[in-house]
This record gives structure tokens, sequence and C-alpha cells, in this order.
């Protein structure tokens, strides 16, 4: 492949359009619970660009065209997916992007998975792992994308930094996106600029918006911006076509009750109104209800069958570290023949040495070994296993890079802090019949241990204290008890780079998710979620916590 120029994200303008009357390439992309906006495919990006056209205020089934996303319809009003058989609603965007870039040449930048199958970058990883390589650069360092990953382009492969382990890259073609047309058509020219992808948020006003000052009251040289609307009173007589009763007045000035008013057209219906001169009501988006009302102490209960209402976790008590050889060999049976497949930690074959020959030195462990994991019969180079155990948390415990199965005790990074929870008298929805625990995590601000990426640095703890909710039923308090051996076992945090902000040395949570939403699922992280008390338990589980293990 050559390596001419390169290209990224264009800026947009409120209308979701570059500033430039030029054709771009048009990709729809979906929030997931780790803030990184992920890429439809091309097929889907088609299929919700054809339904735009034909109605820019309706709803696309994407099951129509892929059979993986039966569940999922988007609301192009509301610009969310929503997942018919959970409730569970994740905003979506439409983002330009320059030809010239990565999803512009219909290039996707990809990574195998622990199945064999590859699974794409972000749009932003792939743009900038795509000008690395056209720049001909022989590594990339991902760190400042907020991933501790290094992209090495002569071998094609991804590297951990922190475990070492390598994984595959690939670079395919992909189906060709759809083109958008920068240049405004006449019809658009007096929409409201309000994003297709990111959503504006203004005071709720009704307000009449004839199409002639509007361009003056938005536009700019800047692109498109939000003004001060103005409140005006319309002709209380004119009524939108297919909504009845008056559609503005003041805020409820048609003298109805909330419940009673007519419905306020919203979104692209609203836009359009607003283009034909027509009485347009603004709304707000309705926020996540994040807090249950105040509750006084007295009303605050111990959860049934769970002891104490607190548990604290200290700096760790650094024991006498183990020697790494003898906890990979407690978990490995030696084998005589391997077989002439992959070591997945350094990719050389299993009949030839460990790729950490020359790099990682230990007495008694020869590069060309390999040995069995005995549970779950994964094999690996001895010294592979070796250099992961010792770039890892040292616990004496072992986690199998390919199925994730642990041996012996694991435990994290977490640092020092206080977990409460309670009992209060309101109801989570989708539970109306049962009262809530809440769980309140308090971390406060500290300095890294040994057992951190930056030893004798400062750590930061943002958001704290945080407050979380079950449901108060049998399986509720199942995900409590096993919540409260992972916070002593220090699994809930670690210290890493937030998703959500970029900010590196900060506590983030650790691959555990938690409903911190009381009132509502605006954000995906609240009820009702009818699959979220199994979906946890998988996760704790994922962690060698459960309560199989704790038996065992």
């Amino acid at each position: 492949m050559s390596r001419p120029g390169h290209g990224g994200l264009m800026p947009v303008n409120g209308l979701g359009f570059p500033p430039q009357n030029v054709a771009r390439v048009v990709v729809w992309e979906w929030l997931n619970e780790h803030s990184r906006w992920r890429p439809y495919t091309a097929t889907v990006c088609h299929h919700i660009e054809n339904v735009l056209k034909e109605d820019a205020r309706g709803s696309v089934v994407l099951g129509q065209v892929d059979a993986q996303l039966v569940p999922y319809i988007i609301d192009l009003q509301s610009m969310h997916q929503f997942r018919q058989d959970t409730g569970t609603m994740r905003p979506v965007r439409r983002n330009f992007y320059d030809p010239s870039s990565a999803p512009g040449k219909g290039i996707v930048w990809e990574w195998e998975n622990d199945g064999g199958a590859w699974t794409a970058y972000d749009m932003d990883i792939c743009i900038t792992i795509q000008n690395a390589y056209e720049k001909q650069h022989p590594w990339l360092d991902l760190s400042s994308l907020g991933f501790c990953y290094l992209i090495y382009f002569n071998s094609m492969s991804q590297m951990n930094r922190q475990t070492r382990r390598r994984r595959r890259l690939g670079c395919h073609p992909a189906s060709p996106l759809p083109q958008g047309q920068t240049k405004h058509s006449p019809h658009l020219k007096h929409f409201l600029p309000c994003s297709l992808g990111d959503q504006t948020t203004h005071t709720p006003v009704c307000t009449w918006l004839p199409p002639g000052p509007w361009e003056q009251l938005a536009g700019g040289p800047g692109g498109w911006k939000m003004g001060v609307a103005r409140e005006c009173n319309p002709p209380t007589h004119r009524r939108a076509p297919g909504f009845p009763g008056p559609m503005v007045g003041g805020l409820g000035g048609d003298g109805a009750p909330p419940s009673n008013r007519a419905p306020r057209p919203a979104g692209m219906t609203g836009i359009l109104l607003c283009a034909a001169g027509l009485p347009v009501c603004l709304t707000r988006a309705p926020k996540p209800i994040l807090h249950p009302p105040p509750v006084s102490k007295s009303d605050v209960k111990p959860v049934p069958g769970v002891p104490g209402v607190c548990r604290k976790t200290k700096k760790k008590h650094l024991k006498k570290s183990k020697n790494p050889e003898d906890v990979v060999r407690r978990y490995m049976q030696k084998v005589k023949n391997p077989p002439d497949e992959d070591c997945t930690i350094c990719m050389e074959r299993l009949v030839t040495a460990s790729g950490y020959e020359g790099v990682l030195r230990h007495k008694g462990v020869r590069p060309e070994l390999v040995g069995r994991l005995g549970r779950c019969g994964h094999m690996y180079h001895l010294l592979c296993l070796v250099a992961m155990y010792s770039n890892g948390n040292k616990d004496g415990s072992l986690q199998c890079p390919t199925c994730k199965a642990i041996y012996g005790e694991k435990t994290g990074t977490q640092p020092p802090g206080k977990m409460e929870f309670h009992l209060i008298p309101h109801s989570l929805p989708g539970f109306p019949d049962t009262q809530t625990i809440r769980i309140v995590y308090d971390i406060p601000t500290g300095i890294q241990g040994p057992e951190h990426p930056n030893p004798g640095k400062k750590f930061t703890a943002r958001g704290f204290p945080r407050h979380c909710y079950l449901p108060n039923n049998e399986k509720g308090r199942k995900v409590l008890r096993l919540l409260i051996t992972a916070w002593e076992r220090r699994l809930i945090f670690t210290i890493g780079t937030s998703n959500t902000t970029g900010e590196s040395d900060t506590v983030v949570w650790n691959e555990i998710h938690h409903k911190t939403e009381f009132g509502s699922n605006l954000t995906g992280h609240g009820y009702p979620d009818a699959s979220y008390l199994d979906n946890v338990l998988a996760e704790l589980t994922a962690q060698g916590v459960s309560e199989a293990a704790a038996k065992a």
C-alpha cells in the first residue's frame, strides 16, 4: 500500500455539515459504555442515510440490513439508539470525514480478538494509525488517545505496554461509505442549527420563528451557532398540519394542564416547521435522575443478610514477592511435544523459542519450554507467561490471556478508600415494590504505589463519593455480597486514563459496571435494565469473584 498524504475528521457546523461545499464520507457512530464513539458498518451507514432522506424524524430498524442488530432501532428525532429487549438507549451521531482520511479511502484498521475475529478500531484511532502508516513511521504510541498500546507496522502487531501481549494488526479494505454533499439545499436554508450528532441543550421556550430573521440570528462566519431566540406571540389561530390544538403560547400558555396539552413537535419536525414559518416549541432534552429524594438517617437501614454497613481498604501490604517462575509452574504442566501453532503472547510458534528470549532471563526457564494451563488447557511458552506475570500485579494469581480463566485469587490495584451500603425507602424503575440498596464509594486523592502506572506520582479521584444502586431482592443482595468481595480484593477501581475526560493518573472504573443513575436510564447507567444483574454477575465471575469460587 502506498503512503501518500493524510486526512482526518472535518470540523462541522451545527447541522453536521463541514464548512466547504464538497462531498465527504458520512459515518454514523454510537457511544458505548466507555464513552467511545464506535462506527456502524458501511452497510448500516447507507441504510441510515436512506431512511434519513425519506423521513428525517423517523426510525431506523437496523435489523433490516444486519441480522446481529435485530434488537436495535435508531430514533432520528432524538438521535438515540434503542435496544428493544433491554430498554437501553445510547446516543448516536453523524460525522463527516475527509476523503483523504482512512474512512474516506475505504480503509479499516482492525485488531484480532481472542476468538480470532477482527475488530475495527474507533474512527479517530483508524485515522491516527493510517496517518502514521502513510508517513512511514515504524511504530505508533496510542497513549495520547487513552490506550496503553504500541502499534508496530513492520510486524503488523499491537502490543499492550503493561502485559507485553501482542495481537495481530490488520489493514483491510471496507465497503464504500455513503457520501454527504455539504452544499446546503434551499429547503435547509432556514433550519434551526441543531446538530444531528451533538445534542444542543437550551432553555425551554415557545418561540415564533419566521424564516427571514433567523439567518441574522444564527448565521456567523465561524459556522452556524445557536443564537438567543426571540420570544414572540404568533397568531393563536395558526396550527401546524397534523398537530391538534394551539402549538404555542407561553410556557403552558394554552391553559391546559401539562398532561392534557397538545403535543409539541421537536427534533427535525420542529426544524421543518420553523423553516415554513410555523410556530415551534423548543424543549430541553430530559435530564437523568441521578439521585433519589432526600432520606433521613432514621430511614436508612442495614441490608438484610449482609453484615455491617461499611468496608475499608488500606494501602497494599507488600508481601515478600513470589518468584514468578514458581507461580507459573504451579498452574502449568510441561508439554514435551508442543503443536506447531502460535503462542498468543509472543506470536512466535510454540515449536520455536519464546519471543522473550534475550529480553527476559530466568534460571531454569529455557526459552523453548512450553506448558499447558491445567484447567483450560491453553499452551504458551513458560518464559512468555513469566513475562506476563512479572508485568502484572504479582499477587500469586495467573489469568489465561486467551480465555481469561483465573488461577488463584486475583487482586487488583484499587487505591485505599471506603465502601458503604444500606437500604433506602425508595424504589428503582422496574422494581416498584422493592426498596433500594445504595452503595457509596469514596476514594481520596493520594500517591501511587509500586503496583500503579507511575509510582510516587500523585493520582486524582474525580466524582467521589460515587453513588450506585441495586434493587433489594435476592439477586440484588447477591450482587452486593460479591461487590463487597471485589472491593476487598481491590478490583472495583484502578488508576489509569479516563475514557470520559482523557485525564491520566486518575481513579477509573475497572470493568465491573455499576448503575449510577437512580430514577432514569438516559445515559445507559440506570434502570430499567432487565439484564443488568445477570451482566454484572458475569463481569464479577470474569474477575474471579463468584459464589462458586468462594466455596472452592
